[in-house]
């Protein structure tokens, strides 16, 4: 909440739309005929995230992209790879310009990521795996990465003083 002239002014975010936007799924155990006695899971997940203003006046494209990754332990063979870009359509109404960014790529995915978890568990399971229930993602540090990230490219490529 923001202070304005004494009156406070409520941020509003309201989710208009989510879908996924591109999925896929591979069970390299299934094809390769593995039994469970040569199977030791190591499961990584990667996530990225990408924000865009549209056309229509405080509405916002958010997409989160997860790539969830099991490898053997025994030989590091893939077991299993999904990929999930889940995306939503947001109003975002009185949230100041310099905090804008931070909004749409914290709160946003937050408000995404259970519907993530779910189909994840979902896919696996339905894949002939346990449910993958992946652990709750924190935005927040996420988002301190990225721009640590940035900053630390940009000033490597900023050519020194002669």
């Amino acid at each position: 909440m923001a202070e304005d002239s004494g009156a406070a002014v409520q941020v509003r975010m309201q989710v208009m739309a989510q879908f996924v936007k591109d999925m896929s799924f591979e069970n390299m155990v299934a094809q390769k005929g593995l039994t469970s006695s040569e199977v030791q899971p190591d499961i990584q997940v990667g996530v990225s995230l990408d924000a865009r203003k549209r056309a229509q006046e405080n509405h916002y494209d958010v997409t989160t992209k997860f790539k969830v990754s099991n490898k053997n332990k025994v030989n590091g063979e893939m077991l299993f790879l999904l990929e999930l870009e889940y995306g939503g359509v947001f109003l975002v109404e009185n949230v100041p310009e310099d905090q804008l960014h931070p909004f749409l790529m914290i709160e946003c995915p937050r408000m995404l990521f259970p519907y993530v978890r779910r189909i994840i568990s979902d896919v696996t399971r339905d894949g002939g795996f346990p449910p993958l229930n992946i652990e709750p993602v924190d935005f927040l540090q996420l988002y301190r990465q990225e721009v640590a990230r940035r900053a630390q490219a940009q000033a490597a490529a900023t050519p020194l003083p002669n």
